[in-house]
């Protein structure tokens, strides 16, 4: 049965696991949006960092403009005391120079570093600057301050040794010896960290901010995971326990399948409303066999002090005949009251606590097929068997037998003389179907949805049953309108189901399903 939208999308927001997924899912998108504001932000920083850094190395490069333009082959030796004024431990210059004669970016080449740089260093990263199409994207014209955020890495004698710098902006000089670049960069944490010249998840504060975010959501999530294995726990032992694969178990236990001590109470709880459960179906069942053995014991006594009376009375004695067999029928009927209602509690026992273990059904549909030969002889009817073999449920055999014996004595008590009645077992899928059919004279359809009601039973005459065949069993004490009753609960117990119809051909068909056990 479908539930209503409103109903599912009730149990969509109550459920632990759909809350799990949702959080999840916002764990996985908040992220995602606020790195994007994130990373929009820092790159407004980077464009004022570099601006800044931009700005400084065009100052720098029009204080050294004077010693430039006047500058030949014999000062460049000189030209790193010049860049040490401007240079300090922060921020870092370099100078290359390409001749007048020569043109492209291959023709740069270093000249002067402050501080000082090895030349493999510089080698290193005038490659890089290569690479990048730095160099080349000056030209001809010695012309435009090109801002950068390209990192190579720094090599000096501090202790700092094997870190990085961060070359920020090549400013162009054109004098008459030829086209100089001042290359600065810096090494402070204020550019070092930022996200300049490399991805903005590489920097340390987002790294540092994604492991703790991983980290409090994994936190998170496993607490609810915990939670959640641990109520999917709860609910396999609860199934195993409606399969009685928990019954006499003490390792099969909530408390001890609990790993969240927060739940102990409930689980707790659990294990003391299963023992209370299955207590409760015990005593339910000692009453049932008690009180029938002490309502019995009298029943059996008026029998056998009736029979006396009879053969004291002279048969000419219709009035004192008539009341002797009205009180034989009576206890008859009283004795099936007594039957029917240990049957009916021993029956309401098993649906608070059902037996259940793994039974052959082929073979005890065998067994109690073969045992109706006698009645079947008696009542001048032959039987017909189709048995799969192999069929088996997860049931208790005692409860399977009353099932069996309630749908075969009901078919065979409304059989005509001379029919037949067939008992066919076979697989249908996941489910093993007894089906149970006769040759009477069926069920009025009105009356199909009211036979597994309790005390319905329909057995007048005109319904294919002598008149003096259903005044019998009308007065006598075997039909209750119980049997199909606990037919149906019982096997709705155990996760079956049974329907019954009329056969096209005439008769009746009651077909029981049960599902097979893995």
């Amino acid at each position: 049965m479908r539930l209503p939208t409103e109903h599912r999308l009730r149990w969509l927001w109550r459920s632990l696991a759909s809350r799990l997924a949702l959080l999840s899912i916002v764990f996985l998108t908040v992220p995602v949006l606020l790195y994007d504001q994130f990373r929009r932000a820092d790159e407004a920083t980077q464009v004022l960092l570099l601006q800044g850094a931009q700005r400084q190395g065009e100052l720098i490069a029009r204080a050294l403009e004077p010693d430039l333009a006047t500058a030949d082959r014999s000062a460049l030796p000189g030209l790193g005391k010049e860049l040490a004024r401007f240079a300090d431990g922060r921020t870092r210059l370099k100078l290359l120079v390409r001749p007048r004669n020569m043109t492209g970016g291959e023709g740069f080449f270093y000249v002067a570093s402050a501080p000082a740089v090895p030349n493999d260093v510089l080698d290193a990263e005038r490659r890089q600057l290569l690479e990048q199409g730095v160099l080349s994207r000056l030209g001809g014209s010695c012309a435009g301050n090109a801002p950068l955020a390209l990192r190579v890495p720094r090599a000096s004698s501090d202790e700092d040794e094997g870190g990085e710098e961060l070359v920020t902006s090549v400013t162009p000089i054109n004098t008459a010896f030829g086209c100089w670049a001042l290359i600065t960069s810096h090494t402070t944490a204020g550019y070092l960290e930022s996200a300049l010249g490399r991805p903005y998840w590489r920097t340390p504060a987002v790294q540092a901010a994604a492991m703790v975010y991983v980290g409090m959501a994994a936190l998170v999530l496993a607490v609810l995971a915990g939670v959640w294995r641990n109520l999917r726990r709860f609910g396999e032992l609860a199934r195993e326990i409606v399969g009685g694969d928990g019954d006499g178990d003490g390792n099969r236990s909530f408390a001890k399948r609990n790993t969240v001590p927060e739940l102990a109470g409930v689980a707790e709880d659990f294990d003391r409303l299963v023992d209370t459960l299955r207590e409760s179906a015990r005593a339910m069942r000692r009453a049932a066999e008690d009180n029938a053995h002490a309502f019995k014991t009298p029943i059996a006594v008026i029998r056998q002090a009736v029979e006396p009376l009879r053969r004291s009375l002279p048969p000419d004695n219709t009035r004192s005949q008539r009341a002797l067999t009205m009180i034989e029928k009576s206890v008859d009927k009283l004795d099936g009251l007594v039957s029917s209602t240990r049957r009916m509690d021993e029956a309401a026992a098993d649906l608070l606590a059902p037996p259940r273990r793994k039974v052959d059904l082929s073979r005890l549909v065998e067994r109690m097929a073969s045992g109706y030969t006698g009645l079947l002889a008696e009542r001048q009817l032959h039987m017909r068997s189709r048995i799969e073999s192999g069929l088996v449920v997860r049931a208790s055999e005692d409860i399977l037998e009353t099932i069996i014996e309630n749908v075969v004595e009901n078919a065979v008590s409304f059989s005509p003389r001379d029919g037949a009645v067939s008992v066919r077992l076979a697989r249908n899928g996941p489910w093993a179907e007894l089906t149970v059919e006769d040759e009477g004279p069926g069920v009025d359809p009105a009356n199909l949805p009211r036979i597994f009601e309790r005390y319905f039973s329909q057995r007048e005459p005109g319904r294919g049953i002598p008149e003096e065949e259903a005044a019998a069993q009308q007065a006598g004490a075997t039909h209750f309108g119980i049997g199909l009753w606990i037919v149906r609960r019982n096997i709705e117990a155990f996760g079956g189901r049974v329907r019954a119809d009329n056969r096209p051909t005439g008769g009746f068909r009651m077909t029981v399903a049960l599902p097979v056990a893995a």
